[in-house]
């Protein structure tokens, strides 16, 4: 389902925001807790744009982000709407399914702990 929300103050249909629904914030914003307790991050961002809605995960608040995690509702029958991206822009895994896009970063946490 592509939640699309109203831009600033709710005017004009043209200016509609793609963002997270909250079953997709759930699985995200509970790998983001299992890093922040392994110290491997430390502070997020989330920004919804016409387009793309993004999570951001900082190691330190003032650097660039780590990773990124997008939703692009137009790529769903392209590449799939969902992609986690590293630092240097490098697309990391992109898919349909949230939960497996973001197994690239869960390895990373299992590697973290040992």
């Amino acid at each position: 389902m592509n939640i699309v929300t109203p831009g600033p103050f709710g005017r004009n249909a043209g200016t509609e925001q793609v963002s997270f629904h909250r079953t997709e914030l759930q699985p995200i914003l509970s790998l983001y807790g299992r890093m922040v307790a392994a110290g491997e991050w430390r502070d997020y961002g989330i920004s919804s744009l016409r387009d793309v809605a993004v999570f951001s995960v900082f190691r330190r608040t003032a650097e660039n982000p780590l990773y990124r995690i997008e939703k692009r509702p137009r790529l769903r029958m392209k590449q799939g709407q969902y992609a986690v991206i590293g630092m240097e822009g490098q697309v990391l895994k992109r898919g349909n399914d949230l939960r497996q896009v973001l197994r690239v970063l869960e390895r990373k946490l299992i590697r973290a702990v040992e």
